[in-house]
């Protein structure tokens, strides 16, 4: 990644743009499918630059993987929030949206989980959990605001159901994988949330 003659290295700009250069090529490769020599060619750095910044690949990796699951998680909280004030609207938007990332010809499955299968240690498995929780975060808060009897347990559920889905899409075909995925998460909220809760939406209260 030269520097034009006469600029100023900026060391947060490098970094960042080493990571944004690097995430495709570890996602669609994998993280140990691609050496640091190839790597850094592939993205034009040097390895002193790789190592100045990151200390490591394993370093690399963890500060991809920690970017890419803010970025993630971020968009799916947004997607959720501009679906409006309905929890069922609010749900199908999560699902719409997973849904169009399926059919990204990019799409390679869910890089957390990809990450902890190839790469077993300890950094990686924390970053996949809170990658997790985060997702378990969103969609408990839309099953209490759903009015679900027991919205932990409908939160773990739909949880299941979103990475069930993405490794389906990623291992078993797209076609239909999103739709199906969203309809069977809106049936189970429907059967999770309260009688009383269901009345009031139904009369329109």
């Amino acid at each position: 990644m030269p520097v034009p003659k006469g600029s100023t290295i900026d060391p947060e700009r490098t970094r960042a743009a080493i990571l944004e250069a690097a995430t495709p090529v570890l996602y669609e490769r994998g993280l140990d499918g691609v050496g640091v020599a190839e790597l850094c060619a592939s993205i034009g750095v040097s390895k002193e630059t790789l190592y100045r910044h990151f200390g490591t690949k394993d370093g690399l990796v963890e500060a991809m993987l920690t970017a890419r699951s803010e970025r993630v998680t971020r968009w799916l909280a947004e997607a959720a929030a501009e679906a409006g004030d309905d929890p069922r609207d609010q749900l199908a938007a999560v699902f719409d949206a997973l849904r169009e990332w399926y059919e990204d010809p990019v799409f390679r499955g869910c890089a957390m989980l990809n990450a902890a299968a190839q790469h077993h240690v300890e950094a990686v498995r924390a970053i996949t959990a809170r990658h997790l929780d985060r997702y378990l975060d969103l969609l408990t808060g839309i099953a209490e605001r759903a009015g679900a009897t027991d919205p932990p347990l409908l939160g773990r559920q739909l949880l299941m159901l979103v990475e069930g889905a993405t490794a389906v899409a990623a291992h078993h075909g797209t076609a239909g994988t999103g739709e199906q995925a969203r309809q069977a998460a809106l049936t189970l909220l429907s059967a999770a949330a309260r009688p009383s809760a269901c009345s009031r939406r139904g009369s329109g209260v």
